[in-house]
């Protein structure tokens, strides 16, 4: 299993366990809360067929990687985005995040430049602010998330239950565009991650992401469903449009949050035609 070592606590590595298939342009999924990378499957398969070289990871705290007890911040999770970049050398590269995923990306563009960047895509995005403030009213009422980390420290397996019905929207759904079997398996990996790091990443939710978004020059690709119950899309990806300056929006008609399992064939379309691969756009 291919690691790569992000930092150190106390005695022990801080290592991020990543897969890296296929040869060509690099594309980098970075996976949604609360769970790996395994759950590209749907976008990942079809990247390689098309000639992409694709790179998955588990953010610090999911997965396979290690769970440390601190790091649980933008700034860090960037910073591990930088350290797998660079180590794998990846130029030209195609970030692709979701949900939770989007802030790395967001952040990286933000601090880091796109010296290694092509382009990006959002999906479901963090942006450009989620928590409400006095500056920026649009967004979500902080007791929101407090709520949620009182839940998480409560009953974490309960809230996963609750976080994947609204990931899902999955009263609706079951049985249509998700299935029981396949709720199950995320429920499973999203058990897997580290207490601490669920209920940190929640702070990290509330980041505000406005000061990055004027050094992102690269064309970004947002694609979200405009039922997603759990970042709204009248609070998020709609809003997030008018901030870039090159950007395309695609909005999939009634389509919840998990939208790179429960409409692959949307996403991935709008994901090939974004990075210049056509014939598969058209298959």
């Amino acid at each position: 299993m291919p690691f790569v070592t992000v930092g150190t606590e106390n005695s022990a590595p801080i290592d991020l366990y990543y897969e890296d298939h296929g040869s060509g342009q690099p594309v980098v999924l970075i996976h949604g809360f609360p769970f790996n990378g395994a759950t590209w499957e749907k976008v990942s398969q079809p990247l390689m067929a098309a000639g992409y070289r694709v790179i998955t990871y588990d953010r610090r705290g999911y997965g396979a990687s290690a769970q440390p007890a601190m790091g649980y911040n933008y700034d860090t999770f960037a910073a591990d985005l930088d350290v797998l970049m660079t180590e794998l050398d990846l130029r030209n590269a195609i970030l692709v995040g979701h949900s939770m995923g989007t802030g790395e990306v967001t952040r990286y563009l933000g601090r880091y430049g796109s010296d290694r960047v092509d382009r990006a895509v959002l999906m479901a995005p963090l942006a450009p602010m989620l928590v409400q403030s006095a500056d920026n009213p649009e967004g979500v009422p902080k007791s929101l998330f407090d709520g949620f980390q009182q839940a998480i420290v409560a009953d974490r397996f309960a809230y996963l239950t609750q976080f994947c019905d609204a990931f899902f929207n999955y009263s609706e759904n079951k049985g249509r565009w998700v299935s029981e079997e396949a709720y199950r398996a995320h429920w499973q990996i999203g058990a897997m991650a580290s207490a601490k790091g669920t209920h940190d990443s929640v702070d990290a939710w509330q980041e505000d992401f406005r000061p990055d978004l004027p050094n992102i020059n690269v064309p970004v690709l947002i694609i979200q469903g405009d039922k997603d119950n759990v970042l709204p899309y009248e609070k998020t990806g709609a809003r997030l449009q008018h901030m870039l300056s090159d950007v395309r929006l695609v909005t999939l008609k009634g389509a919840p949050h998990g939208t790179p399992w429960t409409h692959p064939t949307e996403v991935n379309q709008a994901i090939m035609e974004f990075i210049g691969a056509p014939k598969m756009a058209r298959a």
